[in-house]
């Protein structure tokens, strides 16, 4: 495996664990997880949610660092709208085209040698 196969295998990986932490977070608040990871070609949805009051999209941004940005900062306007884009193919596949929803994005700072501190940012866009 070249050098960049490697790197590519540990973003994937580490891009995992952040959504199994994120997972977690959200389920033990009371959410219950509908989907994860589902795609289609307008984009990627990290996780579904939902409170039962509203479908909750949540984009999902681990780091090791801030050197590319807080936090706050992680979702662009672009992805932003992929991500809506992709929610509202997951609602008609679904059936679910009128029900109430939220864009929330769960970031993740997992620097070596520190516990892992996780943000939530509800309607976050």
């Amino acid at each position: 495996m070249t050098g960049t196969e490697q790197l590519a295998t540990h973003r994937r990986d580490f891009g995992a664990w952040g959504e199994d932490l994120a997972a977690r977070y959200l389920q033990d608040r009371g959410l219950v997880l509908l989907s994860r990871n589902w795609r289609c070609r307008e984009g990627e949805i990290d996780l579904v949610v939902t409170d039962r009051a509203r479908v909750i999209f949540c984009e999902v941004k681990t780091r090791s660092g801030t050197e590319f940005g807080l936090l706050s900062e992680t979702v662009t306007e672009e992805k932003a709208g992929r991500v809506r884009r992709a929610a509202q193919r997951w609602l008609r596949e679904f059936r679910l085209g009128w029900c109430p929803v939220r864009y929330d994005v769960v970031a993740i700072l997992a620097e070596p040698g520190t516990s892992p501190r996780l943000q939530h940012f509800e309607a976050a866009f």
